[in-house]
């Protein structure tokens, strides 16, 4: 008797619409797969700083596009704190970079990450408008296999088992991909179901900070005052884009 509910309910999540399934598989390859290679093609070609500078430069074309559509204002607020958000993930990269500051910044470099920035761009756009018709998990599921499954197709299975990996390093593989991959993007997709996509993405250039408190914890790594001062760029475009939306709903209410 309780099993019949539990189960239609676990396939209630694999339940999507031909439109919307068309459009996560479109999420998950130009979406997903392309911000993902893109920003690794500009790391192997110029530096990490480089990449994920440019790459978030997507807060940008979020808001263009989102205004553009007439979905959102250009207020002052969001502006600036897209602006401040790329300045501040661009201070916190610059100086993290010193290993590698003897490598060129080429034009292929330059053009993935843009690339990947306009990827990532779509992804958050697109899903947004997916997850306020369907559950997030089921969003999630589809978005992830459509990518997988690209993947499988540009780099098969075998090629990957021609690596002879270990089962220590499999293992370590496994846990990476559920830590670094997995979770963070069934807490961001949760998250685009409460934020708009401007938001979302600005949030998002947490990231870079989290990654160099991280590594000043872990690793000892030096934390410097200008970093210190990008650090609190971003941490300020994140409350900055809250406020429009705090407002909006105090003058409803009113």
């Amino acid at each position: 008797m309780w099993l019949q509910p539990r189960t239609s309910v676990a396939l209630q999540i694999f339940r999507i619409g031909k439109n919307d399934l068309m459009l996560c598989t479109l999420v998950g390859t130009l979406g997903v797969a392309c911000s993902n290679y893109f920003y690794y093609l500009a790391v192997q070609k110029s530096t990490v700083a480089l990449a994920i500078t440019v790459q978030y430069i997507a807060p940008v074309w979020v808001l263009a596009y989102m205004v553009l559509r007439g979905r959102q204002k250009a207020t002052p607020q969001s502006i600036v704190g897209a602006m401040m958000a790329i300045a501040g993930v661009a201070i916190v990269q610059f100086f993290q970079a010193n290993s590698h500051s003897d490598r060129q910044i080429s034009t292929l470099a330059v053009g993935a990450a843009l690339l990947a920035s306009f990827g990532y761009a779509f992804y958050n756009i697109a899903a947004q408008g997916l997850i306020t018709r369907n559950h997030q998990l089921t969003i999630m599921t589809y978005v992830l296999l459509s990518s997988t499954v690209l993947w499988m197709v540009v780099n098969p299975p075998w090629r990957l088992a021609a690596q002879h990996y270990s089962a220590r390093q499999w293992g370590f593989l496994f846990a990476f991909a559920c830590l670094s991959m997995l979770l963070p993007y069934i807490l961001y997709f949760s998250g685009l179901k409460y934020l708009d996509p401007t938001r979302a993405v600005i949030t998002s250039c947490l990231e870079p900070v989290f990654a160099i408190l991280l590594a000043v914890i872990f690793v000892h790594e030096t934390l410097r005052p200008l970093q210190v001062v990008g650090i609190v760029a971003v941490l300020g475009a994140t409350v900055m884009v809250q406020i429009p939306k705090k407002s909006a709903a105090l003058a409803e209410a009113t």
